[in-house]
């Protein structure tokens, strides 16, 4: 396992590489850069900036070096000083502004991960064994229309609720007086009372998802000679199908991890938008439209960094749980 492991780390090395370079080129893509985007913006408002200033601000930021340069300047930080370069637009350095962030990212989607996995996997399960029955077709109906709300509709919704009948502050993690608090047991609470929201609106359209899948999964186990030679032997019913069916079907949810990472940083932008959550998606999403190259670099290297290891850790964990892998 360990060669196999080592093996798997090595072959990382150069996609990281390639990675790197392609988050860089496309962060270059666009006409123009971050001080385009301001001058466009103070023209826009009437103000005015000397030339001699932009040149120097040009000259500071490296702007008009080769592409080539710029990022082995950015590379070369990262991975021998672990700086991830400097934020133009919030004049302070990126690792800071990524940091920040990833508190309130990684509790939110670890949250929402786990009210999946803890939703999905015993309704699939019974939906598969009890197939047709009052119980799938309700489930079945609930995964449709997790599939079909767009998630801002929902949030929307489930913010109103919270206001007008449990009189709670929406928008946000905290209430106002913890906002900037020291930790504490009332601040703990309060953060749970907020978390309810965004941890349904994630992890709704997920849920819907993975039960469809594992029923469609699950089933198909079920009907195979295996199962019926366990029941033939006498084995009981829960045996029978959590003993390996399950296990091999539960392998949508493990393979999940590969992209989950990731969506860590981007993949419920709009949500975070609309509930006022301090996530990484919209610094991200800020930072692509002011042009702010290397807090957008980073978090695109980020996300490819994430993908890598979330794959990583989804075969490793589908070797364990389905017999039928081995490491080579």
């Amino acid at each position: 396992m360990l060669g196999y492991v080592f093996k798997r780390i090595l072959l990382m090395i150069p996609t990281m590489i390639g990675i790197s370079i392609i988050s860089f080129v496309i962060i270059q893509l666009p006409p123009g850069d971050y001080l385009t985007s301001l001058l466009a913006s103070m023209a826009d408002s009437g103000q005015t900036v000397d030339a001699t200033e932009i040149a120097r601000m040009r000259a500071n930021y490296g702007l008009d070096d080769p592409m080539v340069v710029q990022y082995w300047k950015w590379i070369s930080g990262i991975i021998l000083r672990g700086d991830f370069g400097y934020s133009f637009e919030w004049g302070r350095p990126v690792s800071e502004l990524i940091w920040d962030r990833m508190g309130a990212t990684l509790s939110i989607s670890v949250a929402a991960l786990l009210f999946v996995w803890a939703v999905s996997l015993p309704i699939g399960i019974y939906s598969a064994v009890k197939r047709h029955s009052i119980g799938d077709h309700i489930a079945t109906l609930f995964g449709f229309l997790g599939l079909a709300i767009p998630n801002f509709i929902l949030a929307l919704t489930l913010m109103y609720v919270s206001y007008k009948y449990f009189d709670q502050s929406v928008g946000g993690l905290y209430s106002p007086e913890y906002v900037g608090a020291d930790w504490s047991w009332g601040r703990v609470w309060d953060l749970l009372k907020h978390l309810w929201i965004p941890v349904i609106v994630i992890g709704t359209s997920g849920t819907a998802a993975l039960i469809r899948i594992l029923r469609a999964n699950l089933t198909d186990e079920l009907s195979k000679p295996y199962v019926v030679t366990a029941r033939a032997k006498g084995l009981s019913e829960y045996e029978v199908i959590m003993r390996y069916p399950v296990r091999i079907a539960l392998n949508p949810f493990v393979s999940a991890i590969g992209w989950v990472l990731p969506q860590l940083i981007s993949g419920v932008t709009i949500t975070a938008i609309v509930l006022n959550l301090p996530t990484a998606g919209p610094l991200l999403l800020r930072a692509l439209i002011s042009q702010d190259m290397y807090l957008a670099g980073s978090f695109i290297l980020l996300m490819g960094v994430l993908t890598l290891i979330g794959m990583l850790v989804s075969d490793l964990l589908l070797a364990l749980l389905d017999p039928r892998i081995r490491f080579t």
